[in-house]
């Protein structure tokens, strides 16, 4: 892999451990509420949550930045 997908997979790592990290109880309710809710709306918010990142490559390659 190029550096710049171990870059991006770290920056991730970095801000997902930063909620249980500083807000543990925030998080684990937020958790518990994720869990209640349909298959079908999680699976469309990570679908929009992974269309985003792609989209926000894109355009950062695009303009040379990466």
């Amino acid at each position: 892999m190029s550096t710049t997908v171990w870059l991006a997979l770290a920056l991730v790592l970095v801000i997902e451990g930063i909620g249980p990290m500083f807000l543990p109880r925030i998080w684990r309710r937020m958790i518990l509420s994720m869990a209640q809710l349909p298959d079908r709306l999680l699976r469309r918010f990570g679908g929009g949550l992974a269309v985003a990142g792609v989209v926000i490559y894109c355009m950062l390659r695009s303009r040379g930045d990466l």
